[in-house]
């Protein structure tokens, strides 16, 4: 099979795909013919060490994929051959194959391609535990979204309005915005032109942030927070980790609350697993749309990686098989 490899750490212009065995089934997992894999930030920090886990070398990158199921274990009761699916890999998944856990791969709408199933377990499981588990969101709340154009920031902007919160998406161009509002968001702001605060205020203020870039935008987001207020910090896309006053949490009692969906998913499988029926509910009903801002082969994986990492993505890039 073709797969992408790392054999080191090194920027991923320097990495390449190359033919390896097909992985073995093992107990408790799925063997899957990938047909789309989803690429996200963490998977380019990862082959270039610099992101917090750190596999053994070899390894194949890429967290999440769509496919059909090739073999079963013999203890998988709830899975079968020609299954279409989706499954969250945390390895492996930039790949022509992949063997992978039945308990983190589910079972797709018919009227879901493959290209959006990639699309749409991590950034949607991850926005969903966001504002759900650590967010606490509740009707008629405002919620604001940093890098609201961007994979997890879309699914976020959409998720929020079938909670029932007014959604005010930032973002760092007018096109990228326009995607925004088609998407749902109630309020526009271009925080390469605006100041976010003054905007954010002149708004009423946030009672969620949903902040997945970090660096310069932190700050004066956090400072929108009415009393009470929940930030939550899902990356550091921008950068920067940002080194935030403690004296704006004291002031108006507003709380920083870390995401870590991935640990999560492990700590409380049955929480997730209902996680994310909800949330294939709220696509069969029509409530979310994953975008997929663009596709390109498993080969050209660098074009895909630089979208990303320029900060031209709209929506969620993903590499497909052939």
């Amino acid at each position: 099979m073709k797969a992408l490899i790392c054999r080191e750490f090194a920027p991923y212009s320097e990495h390449s795909v190359e033919d390896m065995p097909t992985p073995e089934l093992k107990k408790g997992m799925v063997k899957i013919a990938v047909k789309a894999a989803g690429v996200n930030f963490p998977d380019i920090l990862q082959i270039q060490g610099q992101y917090q886990m750190k596999p053994a070398f070899p390894f194949i990158p890429g967290a999440e994929c769509s496919g059909v199921i090739e073999a079963v274990a013999e203890d998988v009761p709830h899975l079968k051959v020609g299954d279409r699916v989706a499954c969250l890999t945390s390895l492996g998944a930039f790949a022509e194959t992949v063997v992978a856990p039945a308990m983190a791969t589910m079972k797709i709408s018919d009227k879901m391609s493959f290209e959006s199933a990639a699309a749409f377990a991590l950034v949607y499981g991850t926005s969903y535990y966001a504002l759900k588990q650590r967010g606490n969101l509740v009707k008629g709340e405002t919620l604001l979204v940093l890098g609201a154009a961007g994979g997890v920031g879309l699914a976020t902007v959409e998720l929020g309005k079938a909670m029932g919160a007014t959604v005010i998406a930032a973002a760092s161009t007018a096109e990228k915005l326009a995607i925004c509002k088609a998407h749902g968001a109630d309020h526009l702001i271009n925080y390469k032109d605006e100041n976010i605060k003054d905007a954010v205020k002149a708004l009423g203020g946030a009672d969620v942030i949903y902040d997945p870039v970090g660096d310069k935008v932190s700050e004066p987001a956090m400072r929108t927070l009415k009393w009470g207020g929940r930030h939550l910090v899902i990356g550091f896309a921008g950068g920067e980790i940002p080194k935030i006053p403690l004296n704006l949490a004291l002031l108006k009692s507003i709380d920083i609350r870390g995401v870590f969906w991935g640990a999560w998913t492990l700590r409380d499988p049955k929480a997730h697993q209902t996680n994310m029926r909800e949330i294939m509910d709220m696509f069969e009903n029509g409530t979310i749309n994953p975008r997929v801002s663009n596709r390109y082969p498993l080969e050209a994986f660098k074009a895909a990686f630089a979208e990303l990492m320029n900060r031209k993505a709209m929506g969620k890039v993903v590499l497909t098989m052939a």
